[in-house]
Parts: C-alpha cells; structure tokens; sequence
C-alpha cells in the first residue's frame, strides 16, 4: 500500500505544533489516494509522548527515534531518516512544515533523492491520483498550480494555512527507529530565541504589525495593549522599516526579508504596504489595515481599512475587544 510521510518536527523533546498540520494535511492526502499515513518523529528522550497527537490527527504509523542528539536538529540523521523510509515503502508524498527547519530539512531530501520540490504550498489535493499543489510566486504577486507526477512528491506546507485537526484518527502503531546519530557532518549546537513572553510571529494566529506610522518605539506600547486584549494567541510583528531602525527586534519582521506569515487576523498598523512586506502577510485569512494616507497600498489587500490616526484609533479598538472577550 502507498504511504504518505509527514515530518514532524521537535524541540527539546516537545512537538512542535505546525507538526499537527503537517500530519492531519497527510490524513487527508491519504484518504484520497487511499493510503497509510506515516509520521516521522526524531528528538530527545521523551519525545515519544507526542506520538498519541500525531494518532490522534491521522498517523496510522509513528516512527520515532530518541538520542540526545536529535534535542536540537540533526540534519543528516534526518535525511538519512527519509531517504530509508522512502525505499522501504511505496511512498508517494513526504510532507515537512515550510519553518526555518523545514526548509533546510526538505532541501536537503530533494537533493539526496533527486526528486522535485514544492515549497511554501498554501493548497495541496489529489487529482487522478497525482498530487496538486498550489504556491505563491513573484513575492507573491501570483499563484502556481502545480501538478506533481512521479514518487514522492516532496512538498513544504507554509505554516499557519492548513488546519490542524477534523480528521479521522489512524491507528497509531509507534514503532522505534533504529537511527544512529552517527558523526554528522553538520550540527545544530544551540537556538538562540531572544527574551520574548509572546509566541513566535510564524506561529500566531493572531498578527499585530506596526511600520513607521507609529513614529517611534516609545508608542509601540499601544500596539502591545491591542495583543493583550486580543488575547495568548496574538503576538506582536513589524515592518522591516521598523527594525532596520531598531526599534523592533529582527525575530519581528514580517516580509520578504523576514518571516512568511499566515495568522487567521493580520493587522497592519501603520504599514504603507509595499511589495516586500506584502509577500510575508498577503495569504493571512482577514487583514484589517490602519492607516491615515487613503491611499497606501495596504488597503488595496486588505478586508477591512480603516483610514485615521492609529493613536487614537488604537485604544478604543483594544477597549472594545476587551469588553468582548469579557
């Protein structure tokens, strides 16, 4: 029987929750192409306990290999990983999450198997048994559909895109991966995280960005009170004018330099919206823009405009959503 592979990912022996997508975006894949659902998980001791999620979103199959080498990522381990159990199965589709480990971690399996890659996939279907996907292109400025012939079709799923549940559960057989750490040629020695309380930008659902219409870092505060009031799901973000001026950490920026996002609520406060920073928010699902010139571009991508000046916009939208959340 044909297998579909999804990669999972870990960090310092916990699943990482775009995993959860990567594995129910497989259950779904394989209902349609009537397979078996493997999910692949290397981490610390202790990463095993995630393997009841990932039976829960669909893996009929978890493969899981426990080292203290694998804490971190262990790229060629990871490959290795791959490349077997793709000889070992008739495996037609090996998903990975499009995160900074993902997108190494896909590269690196494309090149060892020969096989064609397709990266930041917003959508993903069978059609007469070939996969199909579709990705942004141009800095987002289009989309291209792509059929994907021959096995497997190596395809990077953009976080944040795809839900992560509302599939039936697989049978979740966990089964050890005898992988050697071996001596790697390249190491993952330590992440670097900075001092943030909020989630990371890539992984919110809910996106609060500031540009240079908020004048300056001491009114970033209002921006702050917004996230607070919407909630632990919101974070914070930034145009890329923001932190080449320092005044918002680089781990902020949202764009084509920074980091690609795809929140369920984007805000864009203050953000004229040129291309770049188009390309790192355009595929979130509601964009409100907030900005006093009629006629930025921002407003020509967003769902809801407000034309008006955000400092005295700001409070009054973050007292409101309070007052509905409580």
């Amino acid at each position: 029987m044909a297998t579909i592979l999804a990669v999972a990912e870990s960090r310092a022996g916990e699943l990482r929750p775009v995993s959860r997508e990567v594995v129910a975006t497989a259950r779904r894949l394989a209902d349609e192409l009537g397979a078996e659902v493997e999910a692949l998980l290397l981490g610390a001791p202790g990463v095993r306990d995630g393997a009841d999620v990932l039976a829960e979103l669909g893996a009929d199959r978890i493969l899981v290999a426990e080292d203290e080498a694998f804490g971190l990522y262990a790229p060629d381990a990871a490959v290795r990983a791959v490349q077997e159990r793709c000889e070992a199965t008739e495996c037609a589709v090996v998903l990975f999450a499009a995160t900074a480990q993902g997108k190494d971690l896909s590269a690196r399996c494309a090149a060892r198997l020969g096989r064609p890659l397709a990266t930041e996939v917003t959508e993903v279907a069978i059609e007469s048994g070939v996969p199909v996907v579709v990705r942004p292109q141009y800095a987002g400025k289009a989309y291209a559909r792509i059929r994907m012939p021959g096995t497997p079709a190596l395809i990077s799923l953009r976080p944040n895109v795809f839900p992560a549940g509302g599939v039936p559960a697989g049978r979740g057989e966990v089964e050890s991966l005898a992988l050697d750490a071996g001596t790697s040629r390249t190491r993952v020695t330590a992440f670097e995280t900075g001092e943030r309380e909020r989630l990371d930008v890539a992984e919110a659902t809910i996106v609060v960005s500031g540009g240079r219409g908020m004048q300056g870092p001491e009114n970033w505060k209002l921006l702050e009170e917004l996230v607070d009031a919407l909630g632990p799901k919101a974070t914070l973000g930034a145009s890329r004018a923001v932190v080449d001026a320092g005044w918002r950490p680089h781990g902020e920026q949202v764009g084509q330099t920074g980091k690609v996002v795809s929140p369920s609520l984007y805000f864009a406060i203050g953000i004229s919206g040129a291309i770049q920073h188009l390309a790192g928010m355009r595929t979130a699902g509601v964009i409100v823009a907030i900005n006093r010139d009629p006629e930025a571009p921002i407003f020509n991508v967003a769902n809801y405009g407000l034309v008006g000046d955000a400092f005295e916009i700001l409070p009054k939208l973050a007292e409101e959503i309070r007052a509905v959340r409580t």
